[in-house]
Protein backbone atom coordinates (compact mmCIF):
# COMPACT_ATOMS: atom_id res chain seq x y z
CA UNK A 1 0.00 0.00 0.00
CA UNK A 2 1.78 3.41 -1.30
CA UNK A 3 2.06 6.34 1.16
CA UNK A 4 2.67 9.49 1.42
CA UNK A 5 5.95 10.66 2.09
CA UNK A 6 5.31 13.60 4.76
CA UNK A 7 8.78 14.33 5.22
CA UNK A 8 9.61 15.48 2.04
CA UNK A 9 9.71 19.25 0.67
CA UNK A 10 7.51 17.93 -2.29
CA UNK A 11 3.82 19.18 -1.61
CA UNK A 12 1.65 16.22 -0.53
CA UNK A 13 -0.60 16.69 -3.81
CA UNK A 14 2.11 16.76 -5.73
CA UNK A 15 2.59 13.29 -4.42
CA UNK A 16 -0.70 11.62 -4.70
CA UNK A 17 -0.54 13.00 -9.02
CA UNK A 18 2.74 11.66 -9.44
CA UNK A 19 1.57 8.42 -8.23
CA UNK A 20 -1.78 8.31 -9.93
CA UNK A 21 0.13 9.07 -13.35
CA UNK A 22 2.42 6.36 -13.12
CA UNK A 23 -0.84 4.12 -11.65
CA UNK A 24 -2.08 5.15 -15.07
CA UNK A 25 0.94 4.54 -17.15
CA UNK A 26 1.57 1.00 -16.26
CA UNK A 27 -2.09 0.42 -17.09
CA UNK A 28 -3.67 0.12 -13.77
CA UNK A 29 -6.25 2.46 -14.98
CA UNK A 30 -6.81 2.48 -18.26
CA UNK A 31 -7.90 5.16 -20.98
CA UNK A 32 -11.76 5.81 -19.63
CA UNK A 33 -11.36 4.35 -16.30
CA UNK A 34 -12.98 6.13 -13.19
CA UNK A 35 -10.45 7.49 -10.38
CA UNK A 36 -11.91 7.01 -6.71
CA UNK A 37 -13.95 9.81 -5.56
CA UNK A 38 -12.04 12.54 -4.19
CA UNK A 39 -13.62 11.63 -0.46
CA UNK A 40 -12.50 7.89 -0.75
CA UNK A 41 -8.86 8.88 -1.56
CA UNK A 42 -8.36 11.58 0.78
CA UNK A 43 -9.86 8.75 3.30
CA UNK A 44 -7.47 6.36 2.31
CA UNK A 45 -4.48 8.66 2.37
CA UNK A 46 -5.45 10.72 5.93
CA UNK A 47 -5.16 13.72 3.68
CA UNK A 48 -7.81 16.78 3.55
CA UNK A 49 -9.98 16.75 0.59
CA UNK A 50 -8.47 19.73 -1.13
CA UNK A 51 -5.00 18.19 -0.96
CA UNK A 52 -6.66 16.00 -3.87
CA UNK A 53 -8.81 18.17 -5.54
CA UNK A 54 -5.63 19.84 -6.09
CA UNK A 55 -3.52 16.64 -6.94
CA UNK A 56 -6.24 16.14 -9.26
CA UNK A 57 -6.36 19.40 -11.29
CA UNK A 58 -2.52 18.99 -11.47
CA UNK A 59 -3.38 15.62 -14.04
CA UNK A 60 -6.10 17.91 -15.67
CA UNK A 61 -3.93 20.40 -16.70
CA UNK A 62 -1.51 18.04 -18.01
CA UNK A 63 -4.12 16.59 -19.94
CA UNK A 64 -4.44 12.71 -18.47
CA UNK A 65 -7.65 13.54 -16.44
CA UNK A 66 -10.64 14.48 -17.55
CA UNK A 67 -13.25 15.95 -14.48
CA UNK A 68 -17.17 15.64 -15.39
CA UNK A 69 -19.72 17.15 -12.68
CA UNK A 70 -21.61 14.13 -11.34
CA UNK A 71 -19.52 11.43 -13.50
CA UNK A 72 -16.46 11.55 -11.35
CA UNK A 73 -13.04 11.72 -12.70
CA UNK A 74 -11.73 9.54 -15.52
CA UNK A 75 -8.23 8.65 -17.23
CA UNK A 76 -8.73 10.39 -20.33
CA UNK A 77 -9.02 8.84 -23.68
CA UNK A 78 -5.74 10.19 -25.12
CA UNK A 79 -3.88 7.26 -23.23
CA UNK A 80 -5.71 5.15 -25.66
CA UNK A 81 -2.25 6.78 -28.04
CA UNK A 82 0.97 7.70 -27.16
CA UNK A 83 0.49 10.82 -24.95
CA UNK A 84 3.81 12.03 -25.14
CA UNK A 85 3.13 13.07 -28.43
CA UNK A 86 -0.14 15.12 -27.91
CA UNK A 87 -0.07 16.91 -24.40
CA UNK A 88 3.33 18.38 -23.27
CA UNK A 89 4.90 17.72 -19.89
CA UNK A 90 3.60 21.02 -17.91
CA UNK A 91 5.13 19.68 -14.64
CA UNK A 92 8.52 19.85 -16.17
CA UNK A 93 8.06 22.94 -17.91
CA UNK A 94 6.76 24.42 -14.49
CA UNK A 95 9.84 22.99 -12.97
CA UNK A 96 12.18 25.03 -15.80
CA UNK A 97 10.78 27.85 -15.53
CA UNK A 98 13.39 30.90 -14.95
CA UNK A 99 11.13 32.75 -12.42
CA UNK A 100 12.12 30.82 -9.17
CA UNK A 101 9.28 28.98 -7.34
CA UNK A 102 8.88 29.87 -3.48
CA UNK A 103 11.10 28.77 -0.94
CA UNK A 104 9.99 24.89 0.45
CA UNK A 105 8.54 26.40 4.06
CA UNK A 106 6.41 29.34 2.15
CA UNK A 107 4.64 26.24 0.10
CA UNK A 108 4.44 24.42 3.29
CA UNK A 109 2.39 26.68 5.31
CA UNK A 110 0.48 27.83 2.28
CA UNK A 111 -0.28 24.15 1.73
CA UNK A 112 -1.58 23.85 5.10
CA UNK A 113 -3.66 26.99 5.37
CA UNK A 114 -5.51 26.04 2.11
CA UNK A 115 -6.11 22.16 3.86
CA UNK A 116 -7.57 24.00 6.99
CA UNK A 117 -8.57 27.24 6.73
CA UNK A 118 -9.18 27.20 10.56
CA UNK A 119 -5.30 27.24 11.62
CA UNK A 120 -4.28 30.07 13.56
CA UNK A 121 -2.00 31.68 11.40
CA UNK A 122 0.90 33.68 12.76
CA UNK A 123 2.38 33.50 9.36
CA UNK A 124 1.03 35.98 6.72
CA UNK A 125 2.05 39.33 7.12
CA UNK A 126 -1.08 41.31 6.33
CA UNK A 127 -4.17 42.23 8.82
CA UNK A 128 -7.24 40.61 10.27
CA UNK A 129 -10.21 41.71 8.77
CA UNK A 130 -11.15 43.40 12.62
CA UNK A 131 -8.46 45.60 11.82
CA UNK A 132 -8.88 46.22 8.82
CA UNK A 133 -11.26 49.62 7.72
CA UNK A 134 -13.97 47.55 6.36
CA UNK A 135 -16.77 50.33 7.11
CA UNK A 136 -15.05 52.96 6.27
CA UNK A 137 -13.87 51.51 2.53
CA UNK A 138 -17.56 50.17 2.01
CA UNK A 139 -19.03 53.15 2.74
CA UNK A 140 -16.17 55.09 -0.02
CA UNK A 141 -17.71 52.22 -2.48
CA UNK A 142 -21.57 52.88 -1.74
CA UNK A 143 -20.81 56.48 -2.61
CA UNK A 144 -21.66 57.79 -6.10
CA UNK A 145 -18.26 56.87 -8.38
CA UNK A 146 -17.29 59.84 -10.38
CA UNK A 147 -14.87 57.64 -12.34
CA UNK A 148 -15.17 59.07 -15.39
CA UNK A 149 -13.77 56.37 -17.86
CA UNK A 150 -13.12 52.61 -17.15
CA UNK A 151 -10.21 51.96 -19.84
CA UNK A 152 -6.83 51.57 -19.45
CA UNK A 153 -5.33 54.50 -17.54
CA UNK A 154 -1.85 55.58 -17.29
CA UNK A 155 0.59 53.04 -15.92
CA UNK A 156 2.41 55.41 -13.73
CA UNK A 157 -1.30 54.97 -11.67
CA UNK A 158 -4.50 57.07 -10.98
CA UNK A 159 -3.63 60.42 -11.51
CA UNK A 160 -6.29 61.28 -8.46
CA UNK A 161 -4.71 58.68 -6.22
CA UNK A 162 -0.87 60.15 -6.60
CA UNK A 163 -1.98 63.75 -6.11
CA UNK A 164 -3.47 62.38 -2.70
CA UNK A 165 -0.44 60.61 -1.87
CA UNK A 166 2.04 63.83 -2.82
CA UNK A 167 0.13 64.81 0.67
CA UNK A 168 0.26 61.63 2.14
CA UNK A 169 3.84 61.78 1.89
CA UNK A 170 4.55 64.82 2.95
CA UNK A 171 2.46 64.91 6.00
CA UNK A 172 3.20 61.63 7.47
CA UNK A 173 6.46 60.80 6.04
CA UNK A 174 8.32 64.35 5.56
CA UNK A 175 8.95 63.75 1.61
CA UNK A 176 8.74 66.35 -0.82
CA UNK A 177 7.79 65.15 -4.15
CA UNK A 178 4.68 65.28 -7.17
CA UNK A 179 2.91 63.45 -8.51
CA UNK A 180 5.02 62.74 -12.14
CA UNK A 181 7.62 60.94 -9.34
CA UNK A 182 5.02 58.62 -8.43
CA UNK A 183 4.26 55.15 -9.79
CA UNK A 184 1.44 53.13 -8.39
CA UNK A 185 1.94 49.79 -7.82
CA UNK A 186 0.19 46.32 -6.38
CA UNK A 187 2.24 46.19 -3.27
CA UNK A 188 5.68 46.27 -2.38
CA UNK A 189 6.28 43.28 -4.02
CA UNK A 190 5.85 44.64 -7.97
CA UNK A 191 8.13 47.87 -7.06
CA UNK A 192 10.51 45.43 -5.67
CA UNK A 193 10.01 43.38 -9.03
CA UNK A 194 10.07 46.18 -11.49
CA UNK A 195 13.63 47.61 -9.56
CA UNK A 196 15.11 44.52 -10.03
CA UNK A 197 14.28 43.82 -13.08
CA UNK A 198 14.86 47.09 -14.91
CA UNK A 199 17.50 48.66 -12.99
CA UNK A 200 19.89 45.80 -12.29
CA UNK A 201 21.59 43.04 -14.41
CA UNK A 202 22.17 39.17 -13.96
CA UNK A 203 25.54 38.88 -12.19
CA UNK A 204 24.80 42.28 -10.52
CA UNK A 205 25.99 42.70 -6.73
CA UNK A 206 23.10 44.18 -3.65
CA UNK A 207 23.40 44.31 -0.42
CA UNK A 208 20.17 43.42 1.67
CA UNK A 209 19.50 43.51 5.78
CA UNK A 210 20.33 39.87 7.47
CA UNK A 211 17.66 38.87 8.58
CA UNK A 212 15.56 40.18 5.96
CA UNK A 213 12.26 40.41 4.19
CA UNK A 214 13.87 40.09 0.77
CA UNK A 215 15.42 36.58 1.63
CA UNK A 216 12.43 35.09 1.18
CA UNK A 217 11.87 36.55 -2.47
CA UNK A 218 12.78 34.58 -5.26
CA UNK A 219 12.67 37.59 -7.44
CA UNK A 220 16.25 38.34 -6.63
CA UNK A 221 17.73 35.29 -7.31
CA UNK A 222 15.08 34.84 -10.27
CA UNK A 223 16.79 37.93 -11.74
CA UNK A 224 20.29 36.59 -11.55
CA UNK A 225 21.45 38.81 -8.69
CA UNK A 226 24.10 38.09 -5.90
CA UNK A 227 23.32 38.78 -2.46
CA UNK A 228 25.44 39.91 0.01
CA UNK A 229 24.38 40.29 3.82
CA UNK A 230 24.49 43.14 5.85
CA UNK A 231 24.15 41.57 9.42
CA UNK A 232 21.93 43.86 11.81
CA UNK A 233 21.93 44.12 15.63
CA UNK A 234 19.54 45.66 17.65
CA UNK A 235 19.90 49.37 16.27
CA UNK A 236 19.68 47.85 12.19
CA UNK A 237 22.86 47.66 10.35
CA UNK A 238 26.05 48.98 10.71
CA UNK A 239 26.84 51.74 8.06
CA UNK A 240 30.58 50.55 7.59
CA UNK A 241 29.49 47.06 6.37
CA UNK A 242 28.72 48.40 3.06
CA UNK A 243 32.02 50.25 2.42
CA UNK A 244 33.50 47.09 3.01
CA UNK A 245 30.85 45.34 0.10
CA UNK A 246 31.27 47.95 -2.00
CA UNK A 247 35.13 47.65 -2.09
CA UNK A 248 35.41 44.01 -2.25
CA UNK A 249 32.07 42.66 -3.83
CA UNK A 250 30.98 45.84 -6.05
CA UNK A 251 27.49 46.34 -5.21
CA UNK A 252 25.49 48.07 -7.01
CA UNK A 253 22.78 49.13 -4.59
CA UNK A 254 21.40 48.70 -0.84
CA UNK A 255 17.74 47.09 -0.10
CA UNK A 256 16.78 48.53 3.26
CA UNK A 257 13.75 48.52 5.55
CA UNK A 258 14.74 50.67 8.08
CA UNK A 259 11.58 51.51 10.23
CA UNK A 260 10.12 47.97 12.43
CA UNK A 261 11.92 46.15 9.75
CA UNK A 262 10.90 42.68 8.90
CA UNK A 263 11.48 40.09 10.40
CA UNK A 264 12.57 41.42 13.56
CA UNK A 265 11.06 44.56 14.35
CA UNK A 266 14.40 46.68 14.60
CA UNK A 267 14.51 50.47 13.86
CA UNK A 268 17.17 52.02 12.48
CA UNK A 269 19.28 54.32 14.80
CA UNK A 270 18.84 58.04 13.79
CA UNK A 271 23.15 58.57 13.89
CA UNK A 272 23.39 55.67 11.73
CA UNK A 273 21.04 56.88 9.28
CA UNK A 274 22.96 59.88 7.95
CA UNK A 275 26.19 57.58 8.10
CA UNK A 276 24.57 55.65 5.92
CA UNK A 277 23.80 58.19 3.35
CA UNK A 278 27.12 59.95 3.38
CA UNK A 279 28.61 56.90 2.81
CA UNK A 280 26.02 55.78 -0.14
CA UNK A 281 26.44 59.63 -1.81
CA UNK A 282 30.16 59.01 -1.81
CA UNK A 283 29.98 56.20 -2.91
CA UNK A 284 26.69 57.15 -5.45
CA UNK A 285 25.02 53.81 -4.59
CA UNK A 286 21.58 53.89 -5.14
CA UNK A 287 19.05 52.73 -1.34
CA UNK A 288 15.92 51.10 -2.10
CA UNK A 289 13.86 52.06 1.11
CA UNK A 290 11.07 49.90 1.41
CA UNK A 291 8.33 51.79 4.38
CA UNK A 292 5.60 49.94 4.93
CA UNK A 293 5.72 49.93 8.72
CA UNK A 294 5.93 53.30 9.95
CA UNK A 295 2.72 54.93 10.54
CA UNK A 296 2.01 51.80 12.87
CA UNK A 297 4.25 53.00 15.38
CA UNK A 298 2.89 52.46 19.06
CA UNK A 299 3.62 56.24 20.12
CA UNK A 300 2.36 57.34 16.82
CA UNK A 301 6.12 59.55 16.04
CA UNK A 302 7.79 57.20 13.72
CA UNK A 303 11.19 58.01 12.64
CA UNK A 304 11.87 60.18 9.66
CA UNK A 305 12.04 58.36 6.39
CA UNK A 306 15.77 58.22 4.66
CA UNK A 307 14.06 59.80 1.58
CA UNK A 308 13.18 62.96 3.77
CA UNK A 309 16.74 63.37 4.82
CA UNK A 310 18.11 62.33 1.35
CA UNK A 311 19.44 65.73 -0.32
CA UNK A 312 21.52 63.64 -3.01
CA UNK A 313 18.42 61.90 -5.20
CA UNK A 314 19.79 59.01 -4.25
CA UNK A 315 17.12 57.13 -2.88
CA UNK A 316 13.57 54.84 -4.12
CA UNK A 317 11.07 54.86 -1.37
CA UNK A 318 8.21 52.45 -1.59
CA UNK A 319 5.76 52.36 0.40
CA UNK A 320 1.97 50.07 0.67
CA UNK A 321 -1.33 50.69 1.59
CA UNK A 322 -1.30 46.89 2.64
CA UNK A 323 0.31 46.76 6.01
CA UNK A 324 -1.34 49.64 7.56
CA UNK A 325 -5.31 49.49 5.90
CA UNK A 326 -6.53 46.73 3.76
CA UNK A 327 -3.82 44.39 1.61
CA UNK A 328 -6.63 42.93 -1.14
CA UNK A 329 -6.65 46.08 -2.21
CA UNK A 330 -2.94 45.93 -4.14
CA UNK A 331 -1.67 49.61 -3.80
CA UNK A 332 1.58 50.51 -3.19
CA UNK A 333 4.08 53.03 -4.87
CA UNK A 334 7.31 54.12 -5.78
CA UNK A 335 9.06 57.45 -5.40
CA UNK A 336 12.02 57.63 -7.74
CA UNK A 337 13.64 60.25 -9.91
CA UNK A 338 11.66 60.97 -13.15
CA UNK A 339 14.02 58.46 -15.31
CA UNK A 340 13.57 55.90 -12.76
CA UNK A 341 9.56 56.21 -12.72
CA UNK A 342 9.70 56.36 -16.66
CA UNK A 343 11.36 53.01 -17.33
CA UNK A 344 8.83 51.41 -14.71
CA UNK A 345 6.16 52.43 -15.97
CA UNK A 346 6.71 51.57 -19.45
CA UNK A 347 7.75 47.53 -18.32
CA UNK A 348 4.34 47.95 -15.99
CA UNK A 349 2.77 48.64 -19.15
CA UNK A 350 3.99 45.68 -21.29
CA UNK A 351 3.15 43.49 -18.19
CA UNK A 352 -0.42 44.71 -17.18
CA UNK A 353 -0.92 48.14 -18.62
CA UNK A 354 -1.47 49.46 -14.89
CA UNK A 355 -3.31 48.58 -12.30
CA UNK A 356 -7.53 48.74 -12.15
CA UNK A 357 -8.68 52.21 -11.11
CA UNK A 358 -11.60 51.30 -8.93
CA UNK A 359 -8.85 50.33 -6.21
CA UNK A 360 -6.70 53.28 -6.96
CA UNK A 361 -9.56 56.06 -6.48
CA UNK A 362 -10.97 53.92 -2.97
CA UNK A 363 -7.35 54.73 -1.39
CA UNK A 364 -7.58 58.23 -2.79
CA UNK A 365 -10.33 59.10 -1.14
CA UNK A 366 -9.69 56.71 1.84
CA UNK A 367 -6.01 58.73 2.76
CA UNK A 368 -8.09 61.99 2.28
CA UNK A 369 -10.51 61.55 4.69
CA UNK A 370 -10.68 62.07 8.29
CA UNK A 371 -11.50 58.64 8.71
CA UNK A 372 -8.13 57.69 8.31
CA UNK A 373 -6.55 59.61 11.08
CA UNK A 374 -9.32 57.65 13.61
CA UNK A 375 -8.29 54.24 11.83
CA UNK A 376 -4.81 54.46 12.74
CA UNK A 377 -4.91 55.53 15.88
CA UNK A 378 -7.40 52.68 16.45
CA UNK A 379 -4.81 50.42 13.99
CA UNK A 380 -1.81 51.14 16.83
CA UNK A 381 -3.68 50.88 19.80
CA UNK A 382 -5.01 46.89 18.48
CA UNK A 383 -1.66 46.16 17.36
CA UNK A 384 0.64 47.05 20.61
CA UNK A 385 -2.40 44.97 22.32
CA UNK A 386 -1.80 42.05 20.15
CA UNK A 387 1.60 42.40 20.74
CA UNK A 388 1.34 42.37 24.54
CA UNK A 389 -0.82 39.02 23.91
CA UNK A 390 1.25 37.34 21.84
CA UNK A 391 4.73 38.38 24.58
CA UNK A 392 2.17 37.39 27.83
CA UNK A 393 1.54 34.14 26.51
CA UNK A 394 5.28 33.21 25.24
CA UNK A 395 6.06 33.91 28.82
CA UNK A 396 3.46 31.80 30.02
CA UNK A 397 3.92 28.96 28.23
CA UNK A 398 8.10 28.93 27.40
CA UNK A 399 9.77 31.33 29.79
CA UNK A 400 12.63 30.62 29.89
CA UNK A 401 12.77 28.99 26.50
CA UNK A 402 12.58 31.92 24.25
CA UNK A 403 14.34 35.72 24.16
CA UNK A 404 13.17 38.82 21.97
CA UNK A 405 12.92 42.17 21.59
CA UNK A 406 9.70 43.90 21.86
CA UNK A 407 8.83 46.09 18.91
CA UNK A 408 7.63 49.42 19.09
CA UNK A 409 5.74 49.27 16.09
CA UNK A 410 5.15 46.77 13.46
CA UNK A 411 3.10 43.56 13.24
CA UNK A 412 6.16 41.20 13.78
CA UNK A 413 7.95 39.54 16.95
CA UNK A 414 11.44 37.88 15.89
CA UNK A 415 12.29 35.00 18.85
CA UNK A 416 14.83 33.10 18.90
CA UNK A 417 14.06 29.63 20.99
CA UNK A 418 16.93 28.70 23.43
CA UNK A 419 17.18 25.41 23.18
CA UNK A 420 18.14 23.67 19.71
CA UNK A 421 14.86 22.36 17.98
CA UNK A 422 14.57 21.07 14.37
CA UNK A 423 13.15 23.99 12.46
CA UNK A 424 11.87 21.41 9.54
CA UNK A 425 10.13 19.28 12.50
CA UNK A 426 8.94 21.67 14.85
CA UNK A 427 6.78 23.28 12.19
CA UNK A 428 5.77 20.09 11.12
CA UNK A 429 4.30 19.73 14.44
CA UNK A 430 3.41 22.50 15.21
CA UNK A 431 0.83 22.35 11.69
CA UNK A 432 -0.27 19.31 13.83
CA UNK A 433 -1.23 21.60 17.07
CA UNK A 434 -3.37 24.22 14.16
CA UNK A 435 -0.61 26.68 13.82
CA UNK A 436 1.71 28.38 11.51
CA UNK A 437 4.30 30.80 11.84
CA UNK A 438 7.37 31.47 9.56
CA UNK A 439 10.92 29.76 10.80
CA UNK A 440 13.67 32.00 11.02
CA UNK A 441 15.85 30.67 7.67
CA UNK A 442 13.06 31.76 5.08
CA UNK A 443 14.73 34.99 6.05
CA UNK A 444 18.30 34.72 5.58
CA UNK A 445 18.99 33.78 9.46
CA UNK A 446 20.40 30.75 10.67
CA UNK A 447 17.94 27.92 12.26
CA UNK A 448 16.93 29.00 15.28
CA UNK A 449 14.79 31.95 15.06
CA UNK A 450 11.42 32.24 13.83
CA UNK A 451 8.68 35.32 13.23
CA UNK A 452 5.55 35.58 14.54
CA UNK A 453 3.09 38.10 13.09
CA UNK A 454 0.21 39.43 15.40
CA UNK A 455 -1.35 41.06 13.23
CA UNK A 456 -2.98 38.39 11.42
CA UNK A 457 -4.69 35.96 13.82
CA UNK A 458 -7.99 37.14 15.72
CA UNK A 459 -6.67 38.49 19.19
CA UNK A 460 -8.77 35.45 21.12
CA UNK A 461 -6.60 33.00 19.30
CA UNK A 462 -3.15 34.28 20.33
CA UNK A 463 -2.59 32.04 23.54
CA UNK A 464 -4.31 29.41 21.87
CA UNK A 465 -1.97 29.60 19.04
CA UNK A 466 0.95 29.77 21.27
CA UNK A 467 -0.21 27.10 23.98
CA UNK A 468 0.14 24.71 20.37
CA UNK A 469 3.44 26.15 19.35
CA UNK A 470 4.28 25.45 22.82
CA UNK A 471 3.15 21.73 22.75
CA UNK A 472 5.15 21.41 19.68
CA UNK A 473 8.34 22.89 21.64
CA UNK A 474 8.50 20.51 24.47
CA UNK A 475 7.00 17.45 22.24
CA UNK A 476 10.85 18.02 20.39
CA UNK A 477 12.61 18.76 23.52
CA UNK A 478 11.51 15.59 25.06
CA UNK A 479 14.28 12.91 25.50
Amino acid sequence: MWTLDRKSKKPLYEQIADHIEQRIATGEFPPGSLLPSERKLANQLGVNRSTVILAFAELRSMGIVESRTGSGTRVADAWRGNITRHTPNWKRYAENGGFLPNLPFLRKIREALLQDPSMIDFASGELSADLAPIDEINAILNKQSNFAYFGYDNPQGYLPLRQALVEYLYQYRGIRTSESSIMITSGSQQSLFLITQCLTSPGDAVAIEDPSYSYSLPLFQSAGLRIYPLPMDDQGISPDDIRSLFKENRIKMIFLNPNFQNPTGTVLAQERRKKLLDIASELGLPIVEDDPYSLTAYDGLPLPSLKSMDSNGGIIYIGSFSKIAASGLRIGWMVAPHSVIQRVADARQQMDFGPSVIPQGVVARFLQSDSFVAHLERLRIQLQFNRDLLIEALQNELSGLVAYNAPQGGIHLWIKLIPYVHEGKLLDEAIKNGVVYVPGSVYGSNSGFARFTYARPNSQDIQTGIAGFARSVRKLMAP
